[in-house]
């Protein structure tokens, strides 16, 4: 059962001999053949790369030169470059774009001696809650196949609840790491915005996208956000401030660790259950010695239709350079210029993706730019400004990641409002750049439900330690779905 092993306890067996990483990559790569096609969770599988870089890293143990996750085998969001693989964002569009170069993050964690078994199935350009929009096809719920995992890392977050990874990568926008997270019943931080290089990351939102690890536990969180974090020349976005140690403080008590919960986040629209789970969570936390208090956001209400109006302007500005010329999808035998734009465009890119295009350009576009656009970027800052006076307060705040668990294939495909609303307390952060986590909390049914922590600016260090003492003392994160499925 080397699948239900955490990457700590992995790396522990690695190193005492149990089994090499040929091994282990092998056994992982049997189980994608077994499962991966039912769930869907993967795009690309890279078994001769990863056979190659486990035995690498078997040599470089032997050597005694072994990298911090040498021989831990992973998978990346398919959204990341990977040199000489196939990068599709999910979409028609780029189906047979071989990447020339390899992500910053992606360098990091080979550098680290990760080894990678593929690359997952992920929401189109990351443009959606469910991971219902991807040319690839739905992925599957291994909690509930007749359910999504979220989106739009959702191929990320089934493939580790599954064991079909030790971890993976995923790019959160607007909670694209934290809800499937959530739904999946695994661990996921979306750290501050540009603590990670987004250099190699296909752009949706520049302002928001940020990447992060996926992972069964808190510490296993650490151990992969220390090796992806670190300023990037590469990218203007990247903060040039060192990386602390964030295994260092895992084991501290968080006696007195002031957490907030937000009053606008337990008012209409979250289900009873998911409530209970999140109070009895907030109970465990207050037994390990922090004070919990009340705190308001008053602008929260506002994040979502900010965001999406934000998120399609700058989506629409970076997607225009997939025009049928220089690479991506080419429709064929154009007339004109103007038909092998409009062709390319609108054959190989899929409806929420044109959706979120069409208003972006509107938004921007001369008398409604002022109106809608300015006008989200000033509620923007309001809702930065909320967080800033929150935190003089206190130190963390608290909330559930979605208003109810996994929802079922299509039941909310046809209501927008209804899709959008399951980011309702995951937006806020990424519109004011703090880092969040959202970590296993209880079981809603059969389904799991996540918990939210919202920390100050570079302040992941205290999320991943409250995070980690919650999972001391509770299970949650320890459960698997049933090999099989319901």
């Amino acid at each position: 059962m080397l699948h239900k092993r955490t990457i700590t306890e992995l790396r522990t067996g690695l190193q005492k001999g149990e089994f090499s990483a040929e091994e282990l990559t092998l056994y992982y790569l049997e189980r994608i053949e077994g499962n991966a096609r039912e769930l869907n969770a993967y795009i690309t599988v890279t078994a001769d790369i990863a056979m190659e870089q486990a035995r690498r890293s078997d040599r470089d143990r032997g050597k005694g030169v072994a990298g911090p996750l040498s021989g831990i085998p992973i998978a990346y969001k398919d959204i990341f470059c990977t040199e000489g693989v196939r990068t599709s964002a999910g979409s028609l569009m780029l189906d047979k774009f071989i990447a020339p170069y390899s992500a910053t993050v992606v360098e990091k964690l080979s550098g680290a001696g990760a080894v990678m078994l593929g690359k997952t199935n992920m929401d189109e350009f990351a443009m959606g809650s469910s991971n219902e929009n991807s040319h690839y096809g739905h992925v599957l719920n291994p909690w509930d196949k007749e359910r999504v995992p979220g989106g739009s890392s959702g191929g990320s977050a089934a493939a580790v609840a599954a064991g079909l990874c030790a971890a993976a990568t995923g790019t959160d926008t607007g909670g694209s790491i934290r809800q499937p997270a959530s739904f999946c019943g695994v661990t996921g931080i979306k750290p501050t915005y540009g603590r990670i290089s987004r250099w190699g990351i296909i752009a949706y939102a520049s302002s928001l996208d940020q990447a992060g690890p996926i992972t069964r536990t808190a510490e296993d969180a650490a151990l992969m956000l220390q090796v992806m974090a670190g300023h990037d020349a590469k990218d203007s976005t990247s903060i040039a401030t060192e990386v602390p140690d964030y295994t260092r403080t895992l084991g501290d008590s968080i006696k007195g660790q002031r957490i907030g919960l937000c009053r606008e986040y337990f008012e209409e629209g979250l289900d009873g259950a998911t409530e209970k789970i999140i109070m009895e969570a907030v109970a465990v936390l207050e037994s390990l010695g922090a004070i919990i208090s009340e705190v308001t956001l008053p602008n929260t209400r506002h994040a979502i239709p900010a965001y999406y109006i934000i998120a399609p302007a700058e989506c629409s500005a970076n997607l225009s350079r997939y025009d049928g010329v220089r690479y991506g999808y080419r429709c064929e035998n154009p007339t004109d210029l103007q038909d092998l734009y409009k062709r390319s465009r609108s054959e190989a890119l899929g409806e929420e993706v044109k959706q979120r295009i069409l208003v972006g350009t509107f938004v921007l576009s001369a008398g409604y730019y002022d109106a809608y656009y300015r006008k989200a970027q000033q509620v923007r800052r309001l809702i930065k400004n909320d967080f800033v006076e929150a935190f003089k307060e206190v130190d963390i705040l608290l909330s559930p990641t979605a208003p109810a668990p996994a929802f079922r294939i299509g039941e909310k495909s046809g209501d927008q409002i209804a899709m959008y609303l399951q980011d309702i307390y995951t937006i806020a952060s990424n519109l004011a750049g703090l880092p969040a986590i959202s970590i296993p909390a209880g079981m809603n049914g059969q389904l799991p439900t996540g918990l939210q922590l919202i920390g100050n600016y570079l302040d992941e260090a205290r999320l991943l330690n409250v995070a980690h003492q919650f999972q001391l003392q509770t299970n949650w994160h320890r459960l698997s779905p049933p090999e099989g499925g319901p």
